[in-house]
C-alpha cells in the first residue's frame, strides 16, 4: 500500500507550481513592456526625422533665396559689360579690366548654385528617412506599413531648389566660355572699337543666359515672369520685322526667339564682320539701324502701308477685327495664316507671292460668278469672325 507523500513534499510541489506560473507571468509582463518601448523608440525616430525634413526644407528655402540673390548680383556686374538691364557704352576701363571684376561674383554665384543642390538633396535624404522610420514604426506596432515611394529628386525638394533644365545649364557655360575667350583674345594689340565689340556681344550672350536660367528655376515672381515674357516678345516681334525689312529674316514674324531668328541675326554680324553670337548686342544693334537708315524713309512707308493693306484686306475678308494703324502684331499674323488657309496656300504668315496669286485667284472667281439677279439660296454668313479659324 502506498503511502501518501507527507505534507512538506506537497508543499514543495505547491510552490514549484506557483513559481512556475510566477515566472510565466512575469515573462509575459517583460514581452509587453519591451514592445511598449520599440514602440516608443519608433515613434521618437519619426518626429526626430520629421524635424530633420523641416529643417532641411527651410535650409533648401533659404539656399534657393540665396542663389537668386547671387545670380542678381553677378548680372548686375556682367550687366558692366553687356549692357542689357541698363544700357550703358563700354569704357576703356571695362577693356582694361577685361571682366577681373566678375571673378568673384561668378564664384559666388557658382558656390551658391551647389549649396542650393546639396540643400535639395538633403531634403530628399530627409524625405527618405521619415518614410524608413515610418516603416520601422508600423512595424513595431505589428501592421502592415502604408508603402511609400522612394524619394526621388523630382519630389518635394525640387518644389524648394527646382531643378534647372540641362539646356540652360549648357547655354550658360557654353557662354562663359565665349566671354573667357574674348577676353583672352584682347591685348594691347587689339583695337578699342573692336575689344568693345567682343567683350559686348559676349557679355551680352552670358547675361541673356543667365536671365533664362533664373526664370527657369523660379528666381522671376510670377507677376515678373509674365512681364518679361510679354517684354520679350514684344521686342522679338519688332526685331523680326526690322530684320525682315533689311531682308535677313524670312521666317514668319512670331514673336520668338528661336533659330530663324538667330540666324538671321548670325548672318547680319557675319555680314559686318561682328562676332558671330546670335545675341543683338550694341555693334549689331548698330550695324542694324544703319542699313534701315540706308533703306530709307520710304521703306519704312511702304512697312507701314504694306501692314495697313493686310489688315484692310483681312477685315473686309472677315479675318480681322482689329485697328488699322499699319502696326504688324503677332495677332495680324495668325488672321494672315488663318485667311491663307482659307485661300488652300501654305499659311506662313507672310504675304509672299503664293498668297497674292490665290487672292488674285479668288477676286477672279468672285467676279465670275452669277449677278444679283439670280437669287441666291439663303445662307447663314460665310465670313467668319475674327475669333474662328476657318476650316480649310
Amino acid at each position: 500500500m502506498p503511502t501518501s507523500p507527507s505534507k512538506p513534499a506537497s508543499r514543495i510541489k505547491l510552490a514549484l507550481a506557483v513559481a512556475a506560473c510566477a515566472c510565466l507571468t512575469v515573462a509575459g509582463c517583460s514581452s509587453d513592456a519591451d514592445g511598449d518601448a520599440a514602440v516608443r523608440l519608433a515613434q521618437a525616430q519619426v518626429d526626430d526625422a520629421k524635424e530633420n525634413l523641416s529643417a532641411a526644407k527651410e535650409a533648401a528655402t533659404a539656399a534657393a533665396a540665396d542663389f537668386c540673390d547671387q545670380g542678381s548680383d553677378y548680372l548686375v556686374a556682367l550687366n558692366r559689360y553687356g549692357g542689357v538691364l541698363t544700357t550703358r557704352e563700354v569704357t576703356v576701363g571695362d577693356v582694361r579690366d577685361a571682366g577681373a571684376d566678375l571673378a568673384e561674383p561668378a564664384d559666388d554665384v557658382a558656390d551658391s548654385a551647389d549649396a542650393a543642390v546639396a540643400a535639395r538633396d538633403d531634403v530628399t535624404a530627409a524625405e527618405q528617412d521619415l518614410a524608413d522610420a515610418k516603416a520601422d514604426l508600423a512595424e513595431a506596432k505589428g501592421t502592415t506599413p502604408t508603402p511609400t515611394p522612394t524619394p526621388t529628386p523630382t519630389s518635394k525638394a525640387t518644389k524648394l531648389v527646382p531643378t534647372a533644365p540641362p539646356a540652360s545649364v549648357n547655354r550658360v557655360e557654353q557662354a562663359k566660355q565665349e566671354l573667357d575667350s574674348a577676353v583672352e583674345g584682347i591685348n594691347d594689340e587689339t583695337p578699342l572699337t573692336r575689344a568693345s565689340e567682343q567683350l559686348n556681344a559676349a557679355a551680352v550672350a552670358l547675361e541673356l543666359a543667365w536671365l533664362g536660367l533664373l526664370s527657369d528655376v523660379g528666381c522671376l515672381t510670377d507677376e515678373q515672369q509674365a512681364t518679361a515674357t510679354q517684354a520679350v516678345s514684344d521686342y522679338t516681334t519688332t526685331l523680326q520685322h526690322s530684320l525682315a525689312l533689311a531682308g535677313y529674316y524670312t521666317a514668319t514674324v512670331d514673336g520668338v526667339y528661336g533659330p530663324a531668328t538667330v540666324e538671321a541675326v548670325e548672318a547680319l554680324q557675319e555680314a559686318h564682320d561682328l562676332p558671330v553670337t546670335g545675341a543683338m548686342d550694341k555693334a549689331t544693334s548698330a550695324a542694324l539701324e544703319s542699313e534701315l537708315a540706308d533703306l530709307g524713309g520710304a521703306a519704312a512707308e511702304q512697312s507701314v502701308a504694306t501692314a495697313a493693306a493686310v489688315q484692310q484686306t483681312l477685315s473686309l475678308a472677315g479675318f480681322w477685327s482689329g485697328p488699322i494703324d499699319g502696326e504688324w502684331t503677332p495677332a495680324l499674323t495668325e488672321a494672315l495664316e488663318a485667311f491663307q488657309t482659307e485661300l488652300g496656300v501654305e499659311p506662313s504668315g507672310v504675304v509672299d507671292a503664293a498668297t497674292v496669286a490665290a487672292l488674285e485667284r479668288a477676286i477672279a472667281d468672285l467676279q465670275a460668278e452669277p449677278d444679283e439677279s439670280e437669287e441666291p439660296e439663303p445662307t447663314e454668313d460665310p465670313s467668319p469672325s475674327a475669333t474662328e479659324t476657318p476650316s480649310s
